[in-house]
């Protein structure tokens, strides 16, 4: 077997054009999959039916994320790359502290945000450690950039993406010792269903976001430093 990624949040949007490339570049796919009634992976199958395989996961879910990694290691002996796409956003997070806060959003979006991709690397450790790349790529945001921040809503969000980012740079530290590398991407402001509905007036959509990301991470052992390359489309270093 060539190589395997392993992608989260893979039904559409960014997931689904990385997912796309990687196959288009000849990787053996498991992508995850939680909107079912998304038929976008399905289609994309008939197109690619030995190289693809669709996983149902939910990253928020411990239980779910451990199915998924027994299906994935029942069928290959190693994972050479890892995608943490998947997220979530939410309209009654982006209130500000002046008025009453949903703290049962913002657990819910820290759960999936944050938790959902450790649970997701620490699950497909052991595949990953079977590669001779050991690489995984986490989609993060400007919005957890602590030295960038303008903002004054979206707590819950923000911080997510911040945990993340410090998520990445703990886990960068420990496989760099084992030659293995975690790189982090602001996707730019993409037209996406992050809050539940398609934002049309973004100016990147999610087929130029994945190209880019993924030209960068064909790159990555130039990137490959003691601390994780939090980059942007072009390739500029953000700083944390």
């Amino acid at each position: 077997m060539g190589k395997v990624a392993f992608v989260t949040g893979a039904d559409r949007g960014l997931g689904f054009h990385i997912t796309q490339w990687l196959l288009e570049n000849k990787y053996k796919v498991f992508a995850g999959q939680y909107l079912e009634e998304w038929n976008f992976l399905a289609e994309l199958k008939l197109s690619y039916p030995d190289q693809l395989e669709l996983v149902p996961l939910d990253i928020g879910s411990s239980d779910s994320v451990k199915r998924a990694a027994r299906m994935v290691s029942a069928k290959t002996g190693h994972v050479d790359l890892i995608v943490n796409n998947a997220g979530i956003g939410n309209r009654a997070d982006h209130a500000h502290v002046l008025v009453e806060l949903d703290f049962d959003v913002m657990m819910q979006i820290y759960n999936v945000n944050t938790l959902g991709a450790l649970r997701v690397n620490n699950a497909l450790m052991g595949l990953l450690l079977q590669s001779e790349d050991k690489l995984i790529v986490n989609i993060s945001s400007e919005a957890g950039s602590i030295s960038e921040n303008k903002r004054k809503a979206s707590y819950g969000y923000c911080m997510s993406k911040a945990a993340m980012n410090m998520h990445t740079s703990i886990l960068h530290n420990h496989l760099r010792d084992m030659g293995g590398q975690v790189m982090v991407f602001h996707p730019g402001w993409m037209q996406t269903y992050m809050s539940g509905k398609l934002n049309p007036d973004a100016p990147i959509s999610p087929e130029d976001s994945a190209g880019k990301i993924m030209s960068l991470v064909q790159d990555h052992k130039m990137y490959l430093a003691d601390e994780p390359a939090y980059l942007d489309l072009n390739g500029k270093k953000w700083t944390w």
